[in-house]
């Protein structure tokens, strides 16, 4: 236990130290300040621009930078689901893999994509031929990063702007999120992947024969280059149908615990960006260290839950880990659970262990991390713009205690703010219920869950909460590649992904527009310990109001089942 102790220890330290130095460049990045990268970027972007027609100077007001957000977003999803339909007649296709059908599937995948969730309905070996995997998958993984990340900046902007209408331009964030963060990063973990072991190829699938003297098939392809974005994009989407638990995604305990970095490393350099962009890196601290707190907590009660495992397993006389089931022998019980609590964390999906064969409390952590709405770190932008609709209403909250309009960093939250941070908190939530709700209920969401009781509605839960949350992990046990429920989650996906995009940038605009007050004896302090204590409570006690009814039917009950000794 001592060394699982120190491993998680060494996790944060490391995510620390990588994202503090490359928080400083990020800031200087979305600052339009110079870096080391001008002299090779500067000239490529400028013929982008040029190319596409962009004049960067020219900034937007919130419903411009909504618009052509939307408008990039509708475009790559048509593209990737064409690329889908037509696969069959496109080049790198050595498998002689046909156009991805049936409809619903590719719709479902072009969705998740797009929309940073990365859910997979199919088998990526047998269903995707490279020119797929790498014009569709690959570069949504690059773009739909890269759009958290712009939404990011873009409220930053308006929380630290003075009386201006304007919140920046979405396509040079984009452009400079892409070419400035995530591909140089992407280069890096690529070669570093490839070093210990990931195949990064174009050859033909090879055949091979095993011990039994049987033909295996061994899927080939270019998987280094997609899984260093995977990770860094806090995508997930995996290149074979095992995901990370596949030898040739994920060869080394090393290439885990780097990989479980470079989810958070992104995600967290953001954070401290925050505090100085806002020229007060307090308030990044702040808000980073109630991440920290949280993400503590829910990898103390995951790893708890599967070290203590199944109790009957022991009465059988099983010696060693009991809740080995779904879990690499090369991760064992800590690796797997740090993996699973922080892919679910930060809205990632990449998984090195099956969720399905957790401990039913083990499985509860990282769905409820989910569906607290992914801001316990949360995906790359997105944690970040996630966590900020809490800040909102943490303040707004103080102010009624205390009897003074709410105030952060020198704007009044006023009615328009609250409203809008309700809404990004409400939509998601409702959707995960009712949607969870209605396949519970129906002919066509029950019969594609393979175990009865509360393990399989804890199986539809997490599916919902996954697609809504733009987690795109799998728990398992759900035959989800059905025209219910590819139709179901994708629009789960773009109700999850823009409901609170669009309610982050009309807070975003808003706050521009306002006037900075300078702090007076009555301020609220948002950078202290009082804070982060009240900020952690407000997204505990809210998940815990919205979601604790269907947790208690679903693994709560499961769990007190277990140790009575029923199993499902």
């Amino acid at each position: 236990m001592m060394t699982d102790m120190i491993m998680f220890g060494l996790f944060l330290i490391v995510v620390l130290l990588l994202a503090w130095p490359l928080s400083k460049y990020m800031a200087k990045v979305f600052t339009i300040e110079k870096t080391f990268l001008d002299p090779v970027l500067q000239p490529l972007e400028r013929l982008l621009y040029r190319l596409a027609g962009i004049k960067p100077e020219q900034e937007m007001n919130w419903r411009q930078y909504a618009g052509a957000l939307l408008l990039f977003n509708v475009l790559g999803a048509t593209v990737v689901f064409l690329i889908q339909i037509l696969q069959g007649a496109l080049i790198w296709n050595p498998a002689d893999l046909s156009g991805v059908s049936p409809w619903h599937l590719a719709f479902n995948t072009a969705v998740s994509f797009m929309t940073n969730t990365n859910w997979q309905s199919y088998g990526g070996e047998s269903t995707m031929s490279y020119f797929t995997q790498m014009t569709a998958l690959t570069v949504q993984n690059f773009v739909s990063a890269a759009v958290g990340l712009a939404v990011a900046v873009a409220l930053i902007r308006g929380l630290t702007r003075k009386s201006v209408s304007t919140i920046g331009n979405f396509w040079v964030d984009l452009v400079r999120g892409t070419l400035r963060v995530l591909l140089p990063l992407a280069i890096v973990f690529t070669l570093l992947l490839v070093q210990q072991g990931a195949i990064q190829n174009l050859s033909a699938y090879l055949t091979v024969q095993t011990l039994e003297g049987a033909e295996q098939i061994l899927a080939m392809g270019p998987v280094a280059s997609q899984e260093a974005i995977k990770m860094l994009g806090t995508n997930g989407g995996g290149f074979f149908n095992a995901n990370s638990a596949h030898p040739f995604e994920n060869p080394t305990p090393l290439t885990s615990f780097l990989q479980a970095v470079s989810i958070f490393l992104i995600p967290t350099a953001l954070v401290l960006a925050f505090g100085r962009m806002a020229r007060d890196r307090r308030q990044g601290y702040a808000v980073l260290a109630t991440m920290a707190l949280l993400f503590v907590l829910m990898l103390t009660g995951t790893y708890l839950s599967e070290l203590h495992g199944n109790p009957n397993l022991a009465g059988w006389g099983v010696d060693g880990p009991t809740a080995m089931e779904g879990k690499e022998v090369r991760f064992g019980i800590a690796g797997s659970a740090l993996f699973a609590t922080v892919t679910t964390a930060a809205s990632c999906g990449a998984v090195n262990a099956m969720h399905d064969s957790f401990t039913p409390l083990g499985g509860l952590f990282p769905l409820l991390q989910m569906q607290l709405g992914e801001v316990i770190i949360g995906g790359v932008g997105a944690g970040f713009y996630g966590m900020m609709l809490f800040v909102i209403l943490t303040v707004f909250i103080v102010g009624l205690m205390v009897g003074r309009t709410p105030e952060y960093l020198g704007k009044k939250i006023e009615a328009r703010e609250t409203k809008m941070a309700t809404l990004g908190i409400l939509f998601p939530s409702v959707t995960i219920l009712t949607s969870s709700a209605i396949a519970a209920v129906t002919g066509p969401g029950t019969s594609s869950v393979f175990n009865p009781g509360p393990h399989g509605l804890s199986e539809v839960m997490y599916a919902f909460a996954s697609a809504v949350g733009n987690n795109g992990s799998a728990f398992g046990g759900l035959s989800a590649n059905t025209p219910f429920y590819n139709v179901m989650l994708a629009m789960g996906m773009l109700i999850g992904r823009f409901s609170v995009i669009l309610s982050i940038l009309a807070i975003a605009g808003g706050m521009a527009e306002k006037k900075v007050s300078p702090p007076g004896p009555g301020t609220f302090s948002t950078t202290g310990w009082l804070f982060v204590m009240l900020l952690a409570g407000i997204v505990l006690i809210i998940g815990a109001l919205t979601f604790l009814p269907m947790l208690t039917l679903g693994p709560i009950v499961e769990q007190l089942l277990m140790l009575q000794g029923t199993t499902f």
